[in-house]
């Protein structure tokens, strides 16, 4: 063995460092040539599609049971901590949205979850430091560039709403829970502020079902781009928006009885619909 000079050490791992970055880049966005054989087929499915997706997560979470609940115990406490920080900010009219937001950030927060359905549908024995392993996949870059896009889109409802807030409930400075509770169902500006909070988080919700429907377990699945894994489930959306609706309202009430009470409930509701929507891929995206 010998010792490599400065350069020749600075060299190596800029050429190591260089592939990566190729690598990665080439999974957010892979060369014009190969995107027409990248594209994949999109099948159309049905409301049994969705039961049996349900029916599918459902097994997964049982048969993984305490590793699952033992990773999904973080979303309840990142819920609380949410709840906490908006009661101490005096800020009641962010807590629907940010617990919303779990809709419009789940599905990158369950690419862990899609991980372990993917490798137990291979047979293989899961443990939940598997759902960690998504961080070595050469598509990881994409995913966080996916992940970053959709936290995107979460910022931007809580822009969204602060707005309607402060040209609704704001004038009125509810201050404590009392009075903002009062304010919200008894006056004008309070039945404002909720018509159009859930009409645009409506919105926001379906933009970010369009765009990951199916976006997180096709990068997982192939070696495609970002803008690849967008297209497809937008293209899966539109070609099966009944199917997706309910789906959308599927998640959306899961997660919203999940949040009842101080959000403990998503410990069960976050890794069904998780290891679900992998099943719902499969169905969606032949192989």
């Amino acid at each position: 063995m010998t010792i490599r000079n400065p350069a020749e050490w600075g060299a190596a791992h800029f050429k190591s460092w260089s592939h990566g970055l190729a690598e990665a880049g080439h999974a957010i966005a892979p060369p014009a040539a190969e995107r027409a054989a990248l594209e994949p087929t999109v099948r159309r499915i049905r409301s049994d599609d969705l039961r049996d997706a349900l029916r599918k997560g459902l097994h997964d979470f049982m048969a993984c049971r305490t590793d699952v609940l033992f990773i999904a115990l973080i979303y309840p406490l990142v819920g609380l901590l949410l709840a906490e920080v908006v009661f101490d900010e005096n800020a009641l009219h962010l807590l629907f949205p940010l617990a919303s937001g779990f809709v419009l950030i789940g599905p990158f927060a369950a690419v862990g979850l899609y991980e372990m359905s993917r490798r137990r549908e291979r047979g293989d024995q899961v443990s939940w430091a598997d759902a960690f392993s998504v961080a070595r996949s050469p598509a990881f870059g994409a995913i966080l560039a996916m992940g970053a896009i959709l936290t995107a889109v979460f910022l931007l409802w809580l822009v969204a709403a602060q707005l309607i807030y402060m040209a609704t409930l704001a004038p009125l400075a509810p201050e404590g829970w009392s009075a903002f509770t009062q304010a919200l169902f008894t006056t004008r500006a309070g039945w404002a502020m909720m018509v159009l909070g859930i009409g645009v988080g409506f919105l926001f919700a379906i933009l970010a079902l369009a765009i990951s429907v199916v976006s997180f377990p096709l990068l997982m699945d192939r070696r495609v781009g970002v803008a690849t894994a967008i297209r497809t489930s937008v293209r899966a959306t539109l070609r099966n928006p009944e199917p997706m609706a309910l789906w959308g309202l599927i998640v959306a009430g899961g997660l919203l009885l999940g949040s009842l009470p101080a959000f403990v409930g998503l410990v069960i509701v976050m890794p069904v619909l998780g290891h679900a929507t992998w099943h719902l891929y499969r169905r969606l995206i032949p192989e």
